[in-house]
């Protein structure tokens, strides 16, 4: 029954999960407002990486071999548009690949949680003031 099955098994498994990963990372690192970040990354092991990450968040059993979110990008000063433009496309790539809905909904709301964790600074899109000399 489909209800028993993981969001990863409901759309194919890995195998299925794959082309989509691969074609979002290319889109990613040939976008000019976020690919820059992704310049010194092998693509491979960042296509790797992004489909253990989304795969472990639909259910599948699979180990995640990369860092933690904070650390990955704790050197990128990520600011929230640029957050945005990598979800914007994220849904284009899942929009243009056909995934289930529920699928979509599942990334989406992974993606959007982890937020906190990749902003600089994830409350606005200017970085905290420092207090003036002698405050």
């Amino acid at each position: 029954m489909a209800d028993d099955l993981t969001l990863l098994a409901q759309m194919g498994g890995l195998e299925a999960l794959r082309p989509v990963i691969s074609d979002f990372i290319d889109r990613v690192r040939a976008d000019v407002m976020i690919g820059f970040h992704f310049n010194a990354v092998d693509p491979e092991v960042l296509k790797q990486r992004e489909l253990e990450f989304t795969a472990r968040a639909l259910g599948g059993d699979i180990a995640y071999t990369g860092r933690g979110m904070r650390q990955a990008h704790a050197q990128h000063p990520i600011l929230p548009g640029q957050f945005y433009r990598r979800l914007m496309i994220l849904r284009q790539t899942l929009a243009d690949h056909a995934v289930p809905q529920p699928v979509v909904d599942a990334i989406v709301l992974h993606t959007e949680r982890l937020r906190p964790q990749i902003l600089q600074w994830p409350d606005s899109c200017a970085p905290p003031t420092r207090p003036a000399d002698g405050e």
